[in-house]
């Protein structure tokens, strides 16, 4: 088997914002040579998630308020006596920080609809990892 990794760097400008990172996640698919296999999208923060869907800009802001009406950054968070993020931690956790998709004959399986997103909670960043694995033959 395989196994191919890259990692696709990127800086965010807002407190929350969706990155669509689906095409530079297609080029790492490409350029592993995996044919049949499996691809991990994992960001590697506690206070950021990857979600798959929909690159519609209505769409997109829906998400980004229920995200927040979820986890209220104005709540009493007992976290944030430490730091004033206790919200982005809560939402990466029960949001996820990671997905997975198929990878059949070289290119990444995803609906018609579904576009890969960096989901910010904690902006900005000037510099946010997400690390893109392949595997399979």
């Amino acid at each position: 088997m395989k196994v191919y990794v890259e990692n696709i760097t990127l800086s965010t400008s807002k407190r929350f914002e969706l990155i669509d990172i689906t095409h530079r996640v297609e080029e790492v698919v490409a350029r592993s040579g995996v044919k049949n296999g499996i691809c991990l999208v994992f960001a590697p923060h506690a206070t950021a998630a990857i979600i798959a869907n929909e690159h519609e800009l209505g769409l997109m802001q829906d998400i980004l308020e229920t995200i927040k009406e979820f986890f209220p950054p104005n709540k009493p968070w007992k976290h944030n006596v430490i730091d004033d993020n206790a919200h982005a931690h809560v939402a990466s956790a029960l949001i996820g920080a990671d997905r997975v998709f198929p990878v059949i004959n070289g290119r990444l399986v995803r609906g018609t609809w579904q576009n890969i997103f960096l989901v910010e909670m904690d902006g900005p960043r000037t510099r946010r990892e997400v690390v893109v694995m392949v595997l399979g033959e």
